[in-house]
């Protein structure tokens, strides 16, 4: 098949259009259509259902569109790791992770990655579904959980419990809380159980359930659990890292936890030489140590 006309099917089926094709490859619509049309001649088939409202692909299309995506994202891959040869760390780095590891630990500490690395650029992707990396949905990922594809380069970076945290001024108006039997005197502020979160979490949440505290409030994520606790709107479950940022919250019941929780880096085994990917994985790795002398200098203190 010829590659200049796939690349031009590819841009139409991306935009739906073949105006919008034309104007993404600087082409006029005629002459997207006419290599449309001899791609179709030459392959014997019907790529899209032409309509008043756009085009929609087939099912010979979607065959032909899912082979292409995937080549464009291997060609993105080879760009990435030719323009990662120089030795300046510049570029699209495209990272992903939860909502609240991303919001409550990773963006307030991206000032000293740019700083470091001004012509960086981040494209930061929160949420709770785990993204393909070696699909190139994103570049690199921080995970609660170890990734199971075997074509991924990953490392430990730490881990992280879930305990309960309460501001002062919700203590000093509904008292402290030294029995567990007693969380069924207060507001408990978590994630629903049936939102996306790790089982160690869910474990916890679902005990502190069974006490039939009287006012409920889920969110589903941790940074919308945080600015209900820090509005003194109850006792919150929370991961353990946020006290670090976050020093005047009171943890409540200490000798309650959740079971450990792994926290990976994780990205394709093809990135392995990309200057953008070690920048920030180095990166990481340095405030997670020093994440963990400032958790340990305050023990000490204590």
């Amino acid at each position: 098949m010829d590659w200049d006309k796939l690349r031009i099917f590819h841009a139409v089926a991306d935009a739906g259009s073949l105006t919008h094709a034309g104007d993404a490859l600087h082409l006029s619509q005629s002459a997207v259509s006419r290599q449309v049309r001899a791609l179709e001649e030459s392959l014997n088939t019907t790529l899209f259902h032409r309509h008043a409202r756009g085009l929609i692909l087939t099912e010979q299309g979607e065959l032909l569109f899912d082979a292409t995506r995937s080549m464009n994202r291997r060609l993105e891959a080879a760009a990435a790791r030719i323009r990662d040869s120089e030795e300046e760390v510049f570029g699209e780095l495209r990272v992903t992770t939860t909502t609240g590891f991303g919001t409550l630990w990773l963006a307030p500490r991206l000032p000293k990655l740019y700083e470091k690395y001004p012509d960086l650029k981040i494209d930061l992707m929160l949420e709770e579904r785990v993204l393909d990396l070696p699909m190139r949905e994103a570049d690199v990922a921080i995970r609660m959980k170890e990734p199971s594809q075997a074509d991924l380069i990953r490392k430990r970076l730490m881990s992280v419990r879930m305990r309960l945290y309460a501001s002062p001024g919700y203590l000093e108006e509904r008292g402290t809380i030294n029995d567990i039997e007693e969380i069924g005197n207060h507001r408990l502020i978590c994630q629903s159980l049936s939102s996306a979160q790790v089982s160690a979490g869910a474990t916890l949440v679902q005990h502190l359930m069974s006490y039939d505290a009287p006012s409920l409030l889920t969110v589903n994520n941790y940074f919308g659990v945080l600015q209900a606790v820090l509005n003194n709107l109850g006792v919150g479950v929370l991961p353990d890292y946020v006290t670090e940022d976050f020093p005047d919250l009171v943890r409540v019941l200490p000798d309650l936890e959740s079971g450990e929780v792994p926290v990976f880096l994780a990205y394709p085994e093809e990135l392995r030489q990309s200057k953008r990917i070690s920048a920030f994985r180095d990166f990481v790795q340095e405030e997670i140590f020093a994440h963990r002398k400032k958790i340990r200098d305050a023990a000490d203190r204590s």
